[in-house]
């Protein structure tokens, strides 16, 4: 039996991500399939006739989980009673451009959103900040919107995570769904800290650590942890855009991970709000395991890092320590 519609806003949703990612969303692969679904769509005044084309593709899908779908240029019209939030609007890093730079733009579209969903979103609304910088996006929301629990504001950092998984897959060669328990520590940005130390890998049937499957440390802490830091920067060297299909696959596993759960023994990376575990500093949204029970997610507890994994961790804490430094100093709040 289908269930109740539940309403769902994505923004900047005449972008590329938005276009791999409605798709996802409509066709059931996020909120399950038997759950239908109210589609609110938020984009800037200008892209308006875009979106509009999007709409059209919708409907041409012929998705049955799809009941409605509502295009707006209205933050007010986009947030009214959703359950999921999927902030993919942002002003883009473009080749060259500085983190800095990005903030500026972004910091102030973060605080309008987090109004609007503090006044009109469900109280218990999920929401993924995929924009970048991602992290302190999702600080500066949160700090707009007091009314919903500061737990329910996160950061995308599963397309990190499933770049990390493919690399090591890749490496051992075993299909990707046979390396689990990759770590991204810290930021969504070239200092985070893809972490194999805890990772497991099946090879020939038997549950192995990725460091014995991977067979060669200097890899791992070199060549993989550079690969995954840069991978965003390189697809744009490539493809002259930033992930955009990639991205649109994170934010769905993201989701529907924080929605339907993470399996026993398994977890998953996601940029939540710090509480100070493993050393990272307080009141910064930052990358850190995660298992998931209904719907509340909860920071994997009593992993040992090493000297090596401690070092980098300090280095992406301090860089998300002045983002939110500059985004405060941005708003005056």
């Amino acid at each position: 039996m289908p269930q109740e519609p539940i309403h769902v806003v994505v923004t900047g949703a005449a972008g590329q991500i938005a276009y791999s990612l409605l798709y996802m969303i409509a066709k059931g692969d996020v909120f399950g399939p038997n759950q239908t679904l109210v589609l609110r769509l938020l984009d800037i005044p200008p892209m308006m006739g875009v979106l509009e084309g999007v709409v059209m593709e919708l409907a041409d899908c012929a998705l049955p989980l799809l009941r409605e779908v509502i295009p707006t240029a209205d933050p007010v019209v986009a947030f009214k009673d959703v359950s999921a939030a999927f902030l993919v609007g942002a002003m883009p890093r473009k080749e060259g451009m500085e983190r800095k730079d990005l903030l500026a733009a972004n910091v102030k579209i973060f605080k309008v959103q987090g109004e609007a969903l503090d006044k009109h979103a469900k109280k218990d609304v999920k929401v993924l900040v995929v924009g970048n910088p991602a992290n302190t996006n999702a600080l500066i929301c949160s700090k707009y919107a007091p009314s919903i629990p500061k737990e329910n504001f996160t950061a995308m950092t599963r397309l990190d995570q499933n770049r990390a998984q493919a690399q090591i897959a890749a490496k051992v060669g075993v299909p990707i769904e046979n390396v689990s328990n990759v770590i991204i520590w810290g930021n969504h940005s070239s200092t985070q800290f893809p972490d194999a130390s805890h990772a497991v890998v099946v090879v020939d049937n038997k549950s192995v650590p990725a460091v014995e499957a991977v067979k060669d440390g200097e890899w791992l802490r070199n060549v993989f942890v550079s690969t995954v830091q840069k991978r965003g920067a390189a697809v744009i060297a490539a493809r002259k855009m930033s992930s955009a299909m990639s991205a649109a696959k994170a934010a769905a596993d993201h989701m529907r991970d924080w929605f339907l759960g993470t399996p026993d023994n398994k977890f998953v990376s996601m940029g939540v709000l710090s509480d100070g575990s493993y050393g990272a500093p307080k009141d910064v949204v930052f990358s850190f395991p995660v298992n998931i029970k209904n719907g509340k997610w909860q920071i994997v507890q009593g992993l040992q890092n090493d000297d090596f994994a401690k070092g980098l961790l300090a280095l992406t804490g301090k860089e998300l320590e002045e983002e939110r430094a500059d985004a405060i100093s941005i708003i005056g709040a």
